[in-house]
């Protein structure tokens, strides 16, 4: 559907271009609030869409406070932020990734299961193809651990004392690198 269903038909005869009988130009027309020339369709596509992201805490692992500061400052730097909880089955994660249309999946775990619950998100994301989203993980993880987890796929394994705002560059930088390819 084209933008011009979306404008009044009383506000297309006022607000037309001078000398303009047809409303072919319901796209293109003066703004009354900015008084200048809009093009409705291209300002809507030109819109910038925020990072979605899935805050997921997989497996019996009952510590959620770090999940939620996570949460919170990527949020405060502007993406969209979905928390689904504690005691997540991967197929939880999964499913609610996919449903949401999220870009990037945010794993914390402290319980020592990251090797067989990451393993099974990302097992998951490529049986449902949605290989696109982005899978980082955190928590205490071994570094042997981790740099096997980022073989599999996960792009970014986050450990005890990283900052909040590289956090947020990691998903940033990690989203930007998706729309390059």
């Amino acid at each position: 559907m084209s933008s011009k269903g979306y404008v009044n038909k009383s506000f297309e005869r006022d607000h037309r271009f001078e000398g303009d009988t047809s409303s072919s130009k319901t796209n293109n027309f003066i703004s009354p609030f900015h008084n200048k020339e809009c093009d409705l369709t291209k300002d809507v596509l030109d819109m910038e869409r925020k990072i979605r992201v899935l805050i997921a805490k997989p497996g019996l692992d009952g510590h959620d406070r770090g999940a939620k500061v996570v949460a919170r400052a990527l949020r405060d730097s502007g993406m969209e932020v979905i928390y689904t909880g504690l005691h997540q089955t991967p197929e939880q994660i999964v499913e609610g990734a996919i449903q949401e249309d999220v870009d990037v999946i945010g794993l914390s775990l402290l319980s020592g299961a990251h090797m067989v619950l990451f393993s099974r998100v990302l097992e998951l994301l490529e049986k449902n193809d949605a290989e696109d989203i982005v899978v980082m993980g955190g928590g205490i993880i071994p570094e042997s651990d981790a740099e096997e987890l980022k073989d599999r796929g996960m792009t970014k394994i986050f450990g005890p004392g990283t900052t909040t705002e590289e956090i947020v560059q990691s998903v940033k930088d990690s989203v930007k690198d998706i729309g390059e390819e």
